[in-house]
């Protein structure tokens, strides 16, 4: 499944392609929402935006499309008129004049009101998006010591997107990594110096892959989530199972945690 940074580079793509444009078509597969089919001819999309993974279309008379790709899901631009042969099933077209996007897969959409959508049962559930630029170090640091929070272990709480929204597997190793902690460790058991760095690191992992736009060609990553710029994002620890650790020389090591992988050097995470 995606995480934040692609996520939020996908929504990037799509604005750029069709924001601020009327549209001259727009297609629902999903019968409950072909009434809204007609009355969005002529529209504009004022803005695309993701809250964790779940990506909001916000159109100016008021409404917001929700969609979330969860595993399979695949949004994709064309030229106005172009049906990519992609071998998926297509969800959701909007059209303007000169482009089109395009939804494949997606089983999640729905239609509603711009100022009722954060009521969205997925979206109610949500924690702070890891990406909004104005969430803090101290603000992640008190939600960890949060009741809800303080006494989960890291390795499973960092999944958690009522905790952090947008985070996700590769992004979860790194993080706890760079804060030098491992999984099994739990927020009530970390000293101040601890908390503040994975606060810290919980914030700028995910914005340094997000800003890299792309991930360094790696085994196992869809290949729209891959750059091959000298800038891309680099693991330091996820499947590199056998590897030397890059800050220690030790053998990085892979463990289940959630039924999820999760990889680690335990020479530098205590």
């Amino acid at each position: 499944m995606p995480e934040g940074p692609e996520i939020r580079r996908a929504a990037d793509r799509l604005a750029d392609a069709v924001v601020g444009a009327p549209l001259r078509s727009a297609w629902f597969a999903f019968p409950a929402l072909k009434s809204h089919e007609a009355d969005l001819i002529g529209r504009r999309i004022e803005a695309i935006v993701p809250h964790g993974k779940a990506l909001l279309t916000r159109f100016y008379h008021g409404w917001t499309l929700y969609s979330h790709n969860q595993l399979y899901g695949v949004w994709k631009i064309a030229a106005a008129g172009e049906r990519p042969d992609s071998g998926r099933s297509l969800r959701v077209a909007l059209e303007t004049d000169d482009r089109a996007i395009l939804l494949y897969s997606a089983s999640d959409v729905a239609m509603w009101r711009s100022d009722e959508i954060h009521a969205h049962p997925f979206l109610a559930k949500l924690g702070p998006d890891v990406l909004d630029p104005a969430l803090k170090p101290a603000t992640v640091a008190a939600r960890l010591r949060d009741p809800r929070f303080r006494g989960r272990a890291l390795g499973a709480l960092l999944l958690d997107q009522g905790f952090l929204a947008g985070m996700g597997n590769y992004l979860r190793s790194e993080v706890l990594f760079a804060a030098k902690l491992r999984p099994e460790r739990r927020p009530q058991d970390l000293d101040a110096g601890e908390l503040r760095a994975l606060a810290r690191e919980l914030l700028a992992i995910p914005r340094r892959s997000y800003a890299t736009r792309g991930i360094e060609p790696a085994q196992g990553m869809r290949e729209d989530y891959l750059t091959d710029t000298p800038e891309g994002f680099r693991f330091l620890v996820f499947d590199r199972e056998g590897l030397p650790c890059p800050v220690c020389g030790g053998t990085i090591e892979r463990q289940e945690v959630g039924t999820r992988r999760l990889y680690l050097c335990r020479r530098c995470q205590r």
